[in-house]
């Protein structure tokens, strides 16, 4: 069994990205410039915005941290988001989800420029990715496709159940998975709340990529010898021996299941880095105007 480094990959990415920024201020280009909005103190987002922020720092790019509070409304904030539309200086930007209830994420995330979704959440990129063209695709899927690609995990052909269909994860990386490109062109089957028969299903998979946010869910009995296991969630479950009273644990059933594998991605230290990775990389082509070209 390899165990899937995500924070080694990471790293080694986000240090190539700094060499090449670095390279594009000597040419005497600007430096990548990151916007994010967090709206309210949900703790999950204050640290996610936390890990951005430091990501930024290590890559050389500059970046705007734009807080509002719980109670801001609608209009509010997509003022924010329209200032930063037209803002020539930022290359790109996120509005960090969860959103409070009373804003609508949909309404928000369309509000965004196509050019400047770094998040790849916009209909428009997300349109483009079903369909093979440039975008900025989905970071959590983008970072998966890309630990598949640095371990050489073969792909084409092989039987790729996903675990959720989740517009995040969950459809995104169905779609990059079987698509013609390696890795990719593997035969892909969905599975959700509604599937009959899913441990069958499970045990006939080459690769699970679990993204259900459902802890310990995927078990051993799901799992057929030799399979890859991709492990998305990352759900805090409380645990009285740690300092901050919770510890993380993702939707497989590690200690069980790893024994089973050819290669798993922990939680942490798996998929999650590559996300923030991944949003770096959209940065850096945003600033580029390699996807969209800059005006």
């Amino acid at each position: 069994m390899t165990l899937i480094d995500g924070k080694k990959v990471a790293d080694e990415i986000k240090q190539e990205i700094a060499a090449t920024v670095e390279k594009m201020v000597a040419e005497g280009k600007k430096r990548p410039h990151l916007a994010a909005i967090l709206v309210g103190h949900d703790g999950g987002s204050e640290t996610y915005v936390a890990h951005k922020v430091r990501a930024c720092e290590q890559c050389g790019f500059t970046s705007t941290l734009i807080r509002m509070e719980d109670d801001a409304t609608e209009a509010q904030l997509l003022e924010a988001v329209e200032r930063l539309n037209n803002d020539p200086d930022v290359d790109g930007f996120i509005v960090q989800l969860p959103l409070p209830k009373h804003i609508s994420e949909q309404k928000v995330i369309e509000a965004i420029d196509y050019r400047k979704d770094v998040d790849g959440f916009h209909p428009i990129n997300v349109g483009r990715m079903s369909i093979g063209l440039p975008c900025y695709l989905s970071a959590t899927p983008a970072g998966i496709i890309e630990l598949l690609a640095r371990y050489e995990i073969p792909t084409k052909g092989k039987h790729c159940v996903v675990l959720g269909r989740s517009n995040i994860v969950g459809k995104p990386v169905a779609s990059l998975m079987m698509q013609k490109h390696i890795p990719g062109d593997a035969t892909v089957t969905v599975c959700h709340s509604a599937t009959v028969n899913l441990k069958e299903i499970c045990r006939e998979a080459d690769i699970i990529i679990a993204a259900l946010g459902q802890p310990g869910f995927v078990t051993a009995d799901m799992v057929k010898p030799g399979a890859v296991i991709v492990d998305v969630g990352t759900t805090r479950v409380p645990d009285a021996t740690r300092k901050s009273g919770f510890r993380l644990r993702g939707d497989v059933d590690f200690d069980n299941v790893a024994p089973l594998c050819s290669y798993i991605t922990p939680v942490p230290g798996g998929v999650g880095p590559m996300t923030i990775c991944s949003l770096m990389r959209n940065t850096l082509l945003a600033g580029q105007g390699a996807i969209y070209p800059r005006n």
